[in-house]
């Protein structure tokens, strides 16, 4: 049967769809361009034609995971709800328990982006866009008298470092935290954050 022709849009999404789910698979150093085309049973050409280098592939195909990430955590953020309920839902989808799918698509990017000045360019943009959504509702916390935070743009950094921490290490090292126990880090990570009371059963409640 043959392909149905598709645009260049469509294409190139595909394209990238293949390249998140190989770089996955066999890690960014590894994958290939034509790991990419074999998955599609589609020509290197083809995928050349779309991104010229490897390097390229890869950076995009980051880009395209982590930004779909992104727009859903601003959707969490934008609901019509207090902005600790908002805080709080962001933190439990975006611990590595919860339903993100990036991490190990992440972890790959900072590792290759050591070596790679165009995956590194990304990854900091796109990491600073995370930082940003955060303190923004911070922020409205603050000026809504929800929280007690001095500096919400170093809230957001270490809110999100210490997660960033807890997924690597759950993510290369599988098998040692229960999700709650994740969950219950986390939680009380955000409280000692934004100034609210530690939430039932933590070290620093009893």
């Amino acid at each position: 049967m043959a392909r149905v022709r598709l645009s260049v849009a469509e294409r190139r999404e595909e394209l990238l769809r293949a390249a998140v789910e190989q770089i996955e698979a066999r890690g960014a150093a590894a994958v290939r361009i034509a790991d990419v085309a074999a998955a599609l049973g589609v020509s290197n050409a083809l995928v050349l034609y779309h991104f010229s280098t490897k390097e390229q592939l890869v950076a995009a195909a980051f880009a395209h995971a982590a930004e779909g990430d992104l727009g859903r955590l601003r959707r969490v953020l934008g609901r019509r709800a207090t902005a600790e309920r908002r805080l709080r839902a962001a933190v439990r989808w975006y611990a590595p328990t919860g339903q993100a799918k990036g991490w190990r698509l992440w972890i790959e990017a900072w590792a290759a982006g050591l070596r790679d000045p165009e995956l590194r360019r990304v990854a900091v943009t796109l990491d600073r866009e995370w930082k940003a959504a955060l303190t923004s509702v911070i922020e409205e916390g603050v000026a809504a008298g929800e929280f007690s935070c001095a500096d919400p743009a170093g809230a957001a950094w270490r809110l999100t470092a210490y997660l960033d921490g807890l997924a690597v290490q759950t993510t290369v090292y599988a098998g040692g935290l229960s999700r709650s126990a994740m969950l219950r880090w986390a939680d009380e990570a955000l409280a000692r954050e934004l100034g609210l009371p530690a939430p039932p059963g933590s070290q620093s409640s009893s």
